[in-house]
């Protein structure tokens, strides 16, 4: 019993480190191919524990930074934001991985914004 706790430790991190690697790659071809105006890149943050869920797991913040080399608005921010929500097949990984809280900042200081990821999926308990 608690070598399959172990075993599925290790399991669920390789996991939410490939989620993220596979975001990264697909951000970087986007970029290059032209069909995002500004490179994206995902990160293992904190997350906020009021958003926590049944799931969450620690380091449950999924960050995306915008490497614009500028301070974005918060209208880029929330269309950031709602581009990656409207991906239920993304925020359910996430939320199934132990994720709890989509961050997107810019590169240029501490600015951000937070969503909880559980608003984004139905009758998910709290």
């Amino acid at each position: 019993m608690f070598w399959y706790r172990i075993v599925d430790w290790f399991n669920d991190l390789s996991e939410r480190n490939r989620i993220v690697r596979n975001f990264n790659k697909s951000a970087r071809d986007a970029f290059i191919l032209g069909a995002a105006p500004t490179l994206l890149e995902a990160r293992i943050t904190k997350g906020d524990s009021s958003y926590k869920h049944t799931f969450s797991k620690w380091n449950s913040g999924f960050r995306i930074k915008a490497m614009s080399g500028r301070a974005l608005s918060r209208d880029e921010m929330i269309t950031i934001g709602n581009v990656i929500l409207s991906n239920s097949v993304l925020i359910r990984q996430l939320v199934a991985l132990g994720w709890d809280t989509l961050e997107v900042h810019d590169d240029t200081g501490f600015k951000g914004l937070k969503w909880p990821l559980r608003k984004f999926i139905m009758e998910l308990p709290e």
